[in-house]
C-alpha cells in the first residue's frame, strides 16, 4: 500500500488532549448529521450512515447524540442545519503535500481558519488542482491483529476480500490495512463482516500516490500543525504525502 499507513495517527489520537477530543466529538456527530441527509435515516438502507454511526460508537458517542443526529440530518429535528464537503489544497512543513477536508455550514469561516492555521504552523496554501493530482481516492478498511488472528483460514479470507474488490492487503504489527476502490468500500466491509470481523475504521480517503521523508528537523513543526488541525472542527480529516 506504497507505505502508507494510519494506524499510528490512529493511536496517537488516542491519547490527545481534552481540546482535540472535543472536536473529534463534534467532526462525528456533523458526519452522521450529513450521512443521514443525504441517504435518509435508516442505517440498513444508508451504508454511509452505518459507517458514521459505527464510528461515533467506538468514538463513545452517546445513543441520544447519535440518534437527534440522525434525526437533524433527516429533517426530523427542529434545527434546521446544511453542511458541505469541502477540500483545501496546501503545504506544510518541508514541502509536505496537504489535502484538508472540511465539512462546514460556513465556508468562508473555513477557508479563513484553514489559511490562519497554515500561516501560523509553517504552512502555506496551494492554488487548484496543484496538490490533489498527488493523491487517489480510494476506500480504506482497517482492523486490529487479533482481529485477524481469530480468522482461521486466513488465505481463504484474503481471496474472499480480494473477491469483493480490495487491490491491496497491508500486515502490520497494530493489524490490517486494506484498499479498495471507492466503489468498491461498502462490498469489502460486507464481506468482512461475513468474516466474523467488525473494521477498526473504514472510510474514503485521499492516498498519497507517492510518499515523502519529511527532514527531521521540520517533522515537530509538521505534527503541530496537523494537531492544530485534529483540533478545528470543520476540519473532518488531513491528508498527506509524508512517510
Amino acid at each position: 500500500m506504497s507505505g502508507h499507513s494510519k494506524w499510528h495517527n490512529i493511536q496517537h489520537k488516542k491519547a490527545k488532549n481534552d481540546k482535540a477530543r472535543g472536536a473529534m466529538f463534534t467532526k462525528l456527530i456533523k458526519s452522521i448529521t450529513v450521512a443521514a441527509g443525504e441517504g435518509g435515516p435508516d442505517l440498513d438502507m444508508n451504508f454511509s450512515l452505518r459507517l458514521a454511526v459505527e464510528k461515533a460508537k467506538a468514538g463513545n458517542v452517546p445513543k441520544d447524540n447519535i440518534e437527534r443526529a440522525i434525526k437533524r440530518g433527516s429533517g426530523e429535528g427542529k434545527e434546521g442545519v446544511t453542511y458541505e464537503h469541502t477540500l483545501y489544497e496546501g503545504f506544510g512543513p518541508g514541502g509536505i503535500a496537504l489535502l484538508i477536508e472540511c465539512l462546514t455550514d460556513n465556508k468562508n469561516r473555513s477557508v479563513s481558519d484553514v489559511k490562519l492555521i497554515l500561516s501560523k504552523k509553517g504552512g502555506s496554501s496551494a492554488g487548484q488542482g496543484s496538490v490533489q493530482w498527488q493523491f487517489e481516492h480510494k476506500g480504506m478498511v482497517r482492523f486490529s491483529a487479533e482481529k485477524k488472528n481469530a480468522i482461521s483460514e486466513w488465505d481463504d479470507a484474503q481471496l474472499t476480500l480480494m473477491d469483493a474488490g480490495v487491490v491491496e492487503i497491508e500486515e502490520g504489527e497494530l493489524g490490517v490495512e486494506l484498499s479498495c476502490p471507492r466503489e468498491s468500500l461498502q462490498k469489502v466491509v460486507e464481506a468482512l463482516l461475513t468474516l466474523g470481523v467488525t473494521p477498526d475504521d473504514s472510510s474514503l480517503e485521499w492516498v498519497a500516490k507517492e510518499l515523502v521523508a519529511c527532514p527531521k528537523e521540520k517533522a515537530a513543526q509538521l505534527e503541530a500543525l496537523l494537531d492544530a488541525f485534529d483540533e478545528n472542527d470543520d476540519v473532518k480529516a488531513v491528508y498527506t504525502n509524508a512517510l
